[in-house]
């Protein structure tokens, strides 16, 4: 711990690795490949010393949640079960998926076997039709982009106890919501919600006072973290290797960026990142951060070199 005045306690690498305290590796390397994002490399390593002290501290914070649960149960004298929501948030390519895919994996395996449903709030992006309409097509990904009226219903149907809540489904083969599609969320016990701007607050968006949040939803949240710079060089790497792979299928949205020199698409590529994603990360991202119940900071290669959970 460096400041006593930090609402965090800070653990670099090893000390948060050391409380993992046995907990058992899980997952396979084989089953670590298919979590993994297209830009970066999971080891078994980085599960062991800093997913597996994580999934330890989740699980006793859901199952101290459930315990209350059953107390409010025989108080009411009614059965009484709502979901324990997780929120990830944090950057453009800096391995939010990534982390969320792990975790769920993680936390399904835990003894007690709890159901897990993860969903990503690409799903309630306006579709593209909508953002050109609003002429908002180059703030995709802004909080303004997103239909927040239906994210709220949703979060707020999870945390109702509601059974079964449908989510729309968001292609990023195509670019845009899928007409017609949903995913079926049948009472999970944890829901993870991963997304750029899950732990909005007033704070950090101009609107009353009155303004309900999908962060007043969540338990306990999640902000991956990375220095600008890399984040830069992360976001380059991946759209030049979605270049030489997904955008070269002509039904892909970006199929045009296949078609030009590799000099061209970098170029693209730097421009999206400087005026859309860059400026969001600093504007609307960013100041979310001391929000977090935990802060995973990473370094280069995408590996988590310190920790900082509220205290």
């Amino acid at each position: 711990m460096n400041n006593h005045l930090s609402p965090y306690m800070h653990f670099k690498r090893n000390e948060w690795a050391a409380l993992r305290n046995a907990v058992p590796m899980t997952l396979t390397s084989d089953e670590l490949k298919l979590l993994q994002g297209i830009n970066e490399e999971l080891s078994l390593e980085e599960v062991t010393d800093i997913y597996l002290p994580l999934s330890r501290l989740l699980n006793y914070y859901i199952g101290n949640h459930f315990t209350r649960q059953v107390i409010l149960s025989k108080f009411l004298g009614q059965n009484y079960k709502i979901p324990y929501v997780i929120g990830i948030a944090g950057s453009v390519a800096v391995g939010k998926s990534t982390t969320a895919r792990v975790l769920k994996a993680l936390l399904t395996r835990w003894p007690e076997h709890r159901k897990v449903a993860l969903v990503t709030t690409d799903g309630f992006l306006y579709p593209n039709k909508v953002l050109e309409e609003r002429n908002i097509m180059h703030k995709k990904g802004f909080p303004q982009s997103y239909d927040v009226k239906k994210l709220l219903q949703f979060v707020s149907d999870i945390k109702s106890g509601v059974a079964q809540v449908s989510a729309p489904v968001y292609s990023h083969l195509v670019y845009d919501i899928v007409a017609g599609e949903s995913v079926e969320i049948e009472s999970p016990d944890i829901l993870i919600l991963e997304g750029l701007n899950v732990l909005q607050n007033p704070a950090n968006f101009n609107a009353g006072n009155n303004r309900v949040f999908v962060s007043d939803y969540v338990d306990f949240s999640i902000y991956v973290d990375a220095e600008i710079p890399l984040l830069h060089d992360w976001y380059i790497n991946r759209f030049l290797k979605f270049r030489a792979g997904a955008f070269s299928d002509p039904n892909s949205y970006f199929h045009h960026y296949s078609q030009i020199s590799e000099g061209e698409a970098l170029a693209k590529a730097e421009q999206i990142w400087k005026n859309i994603n860059e400026l969001n990360l600093v504007e609307n991202i960013l100041p979310t951060r001391e929000r977090a119940s935990l802060i995973l900071t990473k370094g280069v290669d995408h590996r988590v070199d310190s920790v900082q959970l509220r205290k």
